[in-house]
């Protein structure tokens, strides 16, 4: 009988040294001290292991909101975007104002409902179908997206700051990357299932701080070296400055005309299409805001923090406080993945140069230019956030799973019975993201698979909720006849795209150019995912139109048009002037950031 006997080794010239590891370690330490006592008070109900016990203070939902958010395909992702196309991507991170729009349109109507899940809200909007459905499509999304970019990301930082790190595992070496992506589960699968919301909502708050002070330092860091922000400007290019990227590539005429370059036996070593332009400004202009308010205001992910508060004015507060911090994204992310593409192209970093992948671009920084102390604290900060945001979809997840599925299943369950459902359905969706990964690294790079995947899946959801709050006639069959649709073709986009990402058989260069399904690849995905959000939302409209109305009795107080006076008063009577003051300046600095990124 063979014995299989691990070996773990590390090689001398390590990236981090010793007091990086105690940096790192004290760091950890306190999560482990802040989970412990979330444990330790904690209670086996649903109330309090999937929302805190509706208890969250306003600064500790805007904490988690964003630090959920800002997770692996921020930090890696982000950076990974600017060094390739400058701060086009800022246009999904200046998606602050969405945030607003949750804390003015949308809590209102959560706080009165006093729903679990979003699936939830909208079967007592529509019905007990359009629930299923959204629970079933929610949890694939995370799946593919959320956890399986988390996982990757992981595997991205490990293998960029400690390439040195590998395991023998009976004669099978197992890389840096997979060590790394296995450890960020298991931490963070287990302080979740412990501790469940609230130990996710406080360690956020922890993350939030040094996440900021740590990006802010390494910013400062790289614009030090590079000297300053006019050379970061000259080295780059006014198109990498400017957010709103033309709608065809340089030098194509023909709208429809396939663009090929060929080797010199007569195959084709690179395809394009006019659809396929990287950030078109008609996508970012259409496709992104769709996107950004499905997230923000419908995404179980992100929403569940501000359902954990005690009332509307919290909630509200909270996503505002959310919406302020969500301005830094772009200063503290994707700025530093253009210091380091305009560290590479000077040569001023020569280490860095060697090394250079854009999809590397933050884990770079932090290892070429941070001196040794603030280095560990960097990297325990960036680390937990990526911890920060798999445990908020865990959380979901569990939440989804077990509220929306099991719970109507086996309604007779005790309470421990769903919290201990919760917890299993949490490790088998981590099993199943693991097996997706291979399909996230073949992608562009991981922000661009985030977004395309999200363009695809996003805009029914977006539309069953935006047009079912403000249009009370739209009905039950109308919602799950758009959803149904619109997943539909989501889903048939995202199964032409997976063998090409994937480079699966014959894939490797795509499909025969020309070809129907070659085409369907090659459209740029805002363009498809607009293309799904009109079709969504002309199949909800036409079928609503054609069957009964609906109940209006039954929706009261869950659109505009069945609010009752005592709702609206409820609701103006939340309303400060501090909560007023704060929506506008978040609003006039945005367009001072579109107004300056222009090229």
């Amino acid at each position: 009988m063979n014995t299989v006997t691990p070996i773990l080794a590390v090689s001398d010239a390590a990236t981090l040294g010793p007091i990086d590891w105690l940096a790192i370690a004290c760091y950890f330490s306190i999560l482990l001290v802040v989970a412990w006592w979330v444990v330790k008070h904690r209670k086996d109900t649903a109330a309090d292991y999937f929302l805190a016990g509706r208890n969250l203070g306003w600064w500790i939902i805007g904490a988690s909101i964003f630090a959920s958010n800002i997770g692996s395909e921020h930090i890696v992702g982000l950076a990974g975007s600017g060094a390739k196309d400058g701060v086009a991507m800022a246009h999904y991170e200046l998606h602050a104002w969405c945030l607003l729009v949750l804390a003015w349109v949308f809590v209102p109507f959560y706080a009165r409902s006093l729903v679990f899940t979003m699936p939830e809200f909208l079967e007592r909007r529509f019905s007990v179908s359009s629930r299923y459905v959204l629970s079933i499509v929610s949890l694939i999304t995370f799946v593919v997206s959320k956890i399986a970019v988390g996982i990757f990301a992981g595997g991205v930082v490990f293998s960029t700051l400690l390439p040195e790190i590998h395991l023998n595992l009976g004669g099978v070496e197992i890389n840096s990357f997979w060590i790394g992506s296995v450890a960020v589960i298991l931490l963070t699968g287990l302080y979740t299932a412990l501790g469940g919301m609230r130990a996710v909502a406080y360690n956020d708050a922890v993350q939030v701080v040094v996440l900021i002070l740590g990006s802010a330092t390494l910013t400062f860091y790289g614009l030090f070296k590079l000297g300053g922000w006019h050379e970061l400007r000259v080295l780059c290019g006014s198109d990498m400055f400017n957010l709103w990227k033309p709608m065809t590539p340089p030098g194509v005429e023909s709208t429809w005309a396939p663009v090929l370059e060929r080797a010199a036996d007569g195959h084709v070593v690179k395809q394009a299409w006019y659809f396929n332009t990287h950030y078109p400004w008609l996508g970012m202009l259409i496709c992104a805001p769709v996107i950004g308010l499905w997230y923000w205001c419908t995404d179980q992910y992100i929403v569940q923090r501000a359902l954990g508060a005690p009332n509307e004015q919290t909630a509200r507060r909270g996503s505002i406080f959310a919406s302020f911090l969500k301005l830094f994204p772009p200063y503290l992310f994707i700025i530093p993945g253009m210091i380091c593409f305009a560290l590479v192209k000077s040569g001023k970093v020569p280490d860095m140069a060697a090394n250079f992948d854009a999809q590397n671009a933050f884990p770079l920084m932090v290892k070429y230019l941070l001196p040794p102390g603030l280095r560990g604290l960097v990297v325990a900060g960036l680390l937990s956030a990526l911890m920060g945001s798999l445990a908020g979809v865990f959380n979901a997840c569990s939440t989804l799973f077990t509220v929306d599925l099991y719970q109507k299943l086996r309604p007779d369950a005790d309470q421990a019975r769903i919290v201990r459902t919760g917890r299993t359905a949490t490790t088998i969706m981590v099993l199943i993201a693991l097996a997706w990964i291979p399909v996230v690294q073949g992608a562009h790079s991981l922000y661009d698979y985030l977004q395309s995947v999200q363009g695809y899946l996003a805009p029914p959801i977006f539309v069953v909720f935006f047009f079912g709050v403000f249009f009370h006639r739209l009905n039950a069959k109308g919602c799950l006849w758009a959803m149904v649709v619109g997943f539909v073709l989501g889903l048939f986009r995202m199964l032409v795209d997976t063998p090409v990402t994937m480079k699966l058989g014959g894939f490797a260069q795509g499909y025969e150019p020309g070809s129907f399904l070659w085409v369907i690849n090659n459209i740029n995905f805002q363009y498809f995912s607009i293309l799904i959000t009109i079709v969504s939302a002309v199949v909800m409209v036409a079928v609503s139109l054609a069957t009964r109305e609906p109940e209006y009795e039954r929706i009261k107080s869950l659109t505009f048009g069945t609010a009752t006076a005592d709702d609206k008063a409820k609701t103006y009577a939340s309303w400060d002037w501090h909560d007023i003051a704060a929506s506008g300046l978040i609003l006039v600095c945005i367009l001072g950031a579109y107004l300056y990124f222009r090229g």
